[in-house]
């Protein structure tokens, strides 16, 4: 029945496709709305849990309003279908493409796990997975975007994954990482399973991103029933004075 559902969402598209197209402006003006900042045609997370920011489009109002939000001597990331204009006194920092991947049905296999569900007194241990792991962009409150769960041995966070932007309709699947001395074991699949499940089960459309180069993580998506769905343009914007990084 999840999967039922969960095609008849997908093959509702292209209806609320173009929400993928631009997924953190609609998170940031959707369910996220409490999180975001923003002063005019553009938002951004609060810096504590996401450098995320978005726009409506890419007119000139809106761009003025990002450069707005943009920290000084501090980046923001965008995350959208289309290229987008360089808004005047930045400058790139980097921009790689991304594939976004979203569920048509879920396919389950392996034995149930036992998890926690994490919570702010777990968030330096989430914080120092994600930071170990680099899993994607991860700050001292991302944890607040979703639901995450975790696995622990011997008291340590071990692997864990949870849920970024949320679209209407969709949720991400995000931070999804297992500590290097126990990789190999099935964690992250196990893990992802669940929380796609959970996604399901509100009769929402699960989705991710994934760097094109990754062929290990794409495979392990495919397997659980993603699959492509279009490019996507990940940029990190830096202020035009900012003094250059490796």
């Amino acid at each position: 029945m999840i999967a039922r559902t969960d095609r008849c969402i997908i093959r509702g598209m292209p209806a609320p496709a173009h929400l993928l197209d631009r997924p953190i402006w609609h998170s940031l003006t959707g369910a996220h709305a409490p999180l975001a900042l923003g002063d005019g045609p553009a938002l951004r997370y609060r810096p504590d849990i996401h450098f995320f920011a978005a726009a409506p489009d890419d007119g000139p109002a809106s761009l003025a309003a990002l450069v707005r939000l943009l920290p000084s001597g501090g980046t923001l990331g965008l995350l959208q279908a289309d290229a987008i204009d360089l808004p005047p006194g930045t400058r790139i920092r980097s921009r790689a493409a991304i594939n976004q991947m979203v569920l048509t049905a879920l396919t389950t296999t392996g034995a149930p796990i036992t998890f926690d569900d994490l919570t702010d007194a777990d968030a330096p241990d989430m914080l120092a997975l994600a930071t170990l792991t680099v899993p994607g962009p991860f700050f001292a409150e991302t944890h607040r975007l979703g639901a995450f769960i975790g696995l622990r041995r011997d008291g340590r966070l071990i692997a864990m994954a949870g849920e970024r932007t949320k679209p209407p309709g969709f949720t991400e699947v995000s931070a999804v990482c297992t500590h290097p001395d126990h990789r190999g074991q099935g964690l992250a699949r196990a893990l992802m399973q669940i929380v796609i499940a959970r996604i399901l089960a509100r009769r929402e459309a699960a989705f991710l991103h994934v760097y094109a180069s990754n062929t290990g993580a794409i495979a392990l998506y495919e397997a659980l029933g993603f699959h492509f769905r279009r490019e996507m343009l990940y940029t990190v914007l830096e202020g035009a004075s900012a003094t250059t990084r490796s």
